[in-house]
């Protein structure tokens, strides 16, 4: 089968369409064909040589897939072939075909089609795993997404608004913050304006309950300072790369509390119960249409490059995703 490989780490150029061995079925496996694969973050530290795929994973990029049940194992229940499907990977995504254990597989919501639903299910596993599992934000708590015009921003923004929570969102640009507030959130330009001011304001100076971080660096400080009292900050990425110094003292007064997590590294029972919290909570949300996978563009395999470079540019708003078939 043919898949996107990296025959060595570098710029997006390095991305290949090779031939490669198909991965086994377990007894435990669902075997997808692949119509679209979603692109994430991690993929580009992948390339870059900064992320490796845990062991036992294809060696190849790749966390989300959707796609067609083409094989199943001899303990598989749930699915069949020829089930309609998407589901989250530890890697190897990029590719025709895609082996993942069947606890992290979910169905096409309905309304949705299988193209589309590439974009869902990186997004929503961290989003509901870490805001709502973790942080556990309540309908009448406050919430704040740095990156809001970004796939998992888009995500965060929709869950939050379909529970009733007051909703902020971080954007570099007008056309960002629009986005951002067409999908239910108070933008903010954080070119042109302080977020811990503006939620300060908002808020009538109660600060923020749920702050979900993928920045780093120098944001923490800052949040921290947004916080309200038994406020949360989840931390899941740090694009900025830099490291950061902040008043642990200022923490301690609001009882606040910092959490960093990843997801893909995570033992495979914990994903499973994540995807299955996502299908009982999540998904009937995308059926009844209050939260809907957004698609910034769609790139063949032959041009995946072009694909990493979108999102390198930073000028998407929402998912990018491979169409394979």
């Amino acid at each position: 089968m043919r898949a996107i490989t990296l025959p060595r780490f570098g710029d997006a150029s390095v991305l290949t369409l090779s031939e490669v061995i198909e991965p086994p079925v377990g007894p435990s496996d669902v075997r997808i064909d692949v119509v679209g694969a979603g692109i994430n973050g991690a993929d580009i530290s992948q390339r870059r040589g900064n992320y490796p795929p845990p062991s036992g994973a294809p060696v190849w990029p790749g966390l989300e897939v959707s796609g067609v049940v083409s094989a199943v194992g001899d303990d598989v229940s749930e699915w069949r072939v020829g089930d309609e499907v998407c589901a989250l990977l530890p890697g190897g995504g990029y590719a025709e075909r895609a082996v993942v254990d069947q606890g992290l597989v979910l169905p096409v919501p309905a309304g949705v089609s299988v193209l589309d639903a590439a974009a869902l299910p990186e997004v929503a596993a961290t989003v509901w795993s870490n805001v709502y599992m973790s942080a556990e934000l309540l309908p009448t708590e406050s919430f704040l997404v740095h990156g809001g015009s970004s796939g998992i921003g888009a995500m965060a923004i929709q869950l939050a608004h379909a529970q009733g929570s007051r909703v902020f969102a971080t954007a570099g640009s007008a056309e960002k913050v629009a986005f951002a507030e067409s999908l239910g959130a108070v933008g903010i330009n954080y070119r042109e304006q302080d977020f811990v001011e503006v939620t300060g304001h908002e808020l009538g100076g109660h600060g923020l309950d749920v702050i979900l971080d993928m920045v780093g660096g120098d944001y923490l400080a800052r949040d921290i300072r947004a916080l309200g009292v038994g406020g949360r900050i989840m931390v899941i990425a740090n694009q900025s790369g830099d490291t950061c110094s902040f008043n642990v003292g200022s923490l301690m007064m609001k009882r606040g509390r910092i959490w960093a997590t990843t997801l893909r590294a995570r033992p495979l029972a914990e994903r499973i119960a994540i995807i299955a919290s996502v299908r009982e909570s999540v998904w009937p949300l995308v059926e009844q249409g209050l939260v809907r996978p957004t698609v910034d563009s769609v790139f063949t395999p032959d041009d995946a490059a072009d694909a990493h470079r979108r999102m390198e540019s930073s000028a998407h708003m929402g998912k990018i995703l491979l169409q394979f078939a």
